[in-house]
């Protein structure tokens, strides 16, 4: 078959097949590519897409570029299931087979360590999230409007005396107060953050701290105070999940999110 090599994965040779109706970018099913003690997990994919000059173009198309980092996912996610692979980069590609042998070569003794490391082992990712300010804010705003609005409704009990104009020394002392508990807010939610990544760092043999996710990209509710992934032993994998699901309810406010098992994304040395 004619076309450049995607490479998805390098592994060690493992004995169960992967599912006939797997498919990958382009809808491709992928191949195994032997080298040594190694295995690349390819796929064809066309020149149109992936040469050069049109990958730099469609790396800027966010619908492409969200569509093919599915497809690559999906190959991974599968090979997850019957070992523990190396994730490479999206849109690593070469041109031939020889291409991507000479790649093995090249790069076989850090294949080979970090497998050994990664052997068993998979990905979880824990985030926690607060209410953002805005939102209380927000919520108090319509709590208020709906007020008001009751209040106006000639079915409604008659509306109370209008209040007592509040004074500009009686509205900043309001508006630090409520800065004081925004403030306490936060910090109860990085210490709680701080206990959780203690506590799970205690099941997993590495970790790593993610910057907090941008809200607009992720569309997550609330502020991501915690970003954390943990390499755990798949024997612990049961253990950590129940740890975690114990935790979600310990922080009136706060809300974990547990994501995986994943490929080693985290702990690969790619840059994925």
């Amino acid at each position: 078959m004619s076309g450049l090599r995607y490479v998805y994965a390098v592994c060690r040779p493992f004995g169960t097949p992967l599912s006939a109706q797997l498919t990958g970018i382009a809808g491709v099913p992928p191949k195994q590519l032997t080298h040594h003690g190694l295995v690349a997990v390819v796929g064809h994919v066309p020149e149109e897409d992936f040469a050069e000059r049109p990958l730099r173009a469609h790396l800027e198309d966010l619908d492409w570029l969200g569509a093919t980092a599915r497809a690559h996912q999906n190959v991974i996610d599968a090979l997850t299931v019957v070992t523990s692979p190396l994730p490479l980069r999206l849109a690593t590609v070469f041109l031939d087979d020889s291409g991507v042998r000479t790649m093995m070569e090249q790069r076989e003794d850090a294949f080979l360590r970090t497998l050994d490391r990664l052997d068993g082992r998979v990905e979880w990712g824990v985030k926690v999230y607060a209410e953002s300010p805005e939102a209380s804010e927000s919520t108090e705003s319509r709590e208020a409007s709906e007020t008001t609005e009751s209040s106006e409704n000639p079915d409604s009990r008659p509306a109370p005396s209008p209040a007592k104009p509040v004074s500009g020394r009686d509205y900043l002392r309001q508006r630090r107060g409520q800065h004081r508990a925004h403030e306490e807010k936060w910090e109860r939610a990085e210490e709680f953050s701080r206990r959780l990544h203690e506590t799970l760092s205690g099941y997993a043999e590495e970790t790593r701290i993610h910057a907090p996710q941008n809200a607009v990209l992720s569309r997550a509710p609330g502020r991501n105070v915690l970003n954390a992934a943990y390499l755990v032993p798949r024997s612990e994998s049961e253990a950590f999940v129940e740890l975690v699901d114990r935790t979600k309810d310990d922080s009136p406010g706060l809300r974990v999110e547990l994501t995986g098992p994943w490929a080693a994304y985290s702990f690969s040395g790619e840059d994925s």
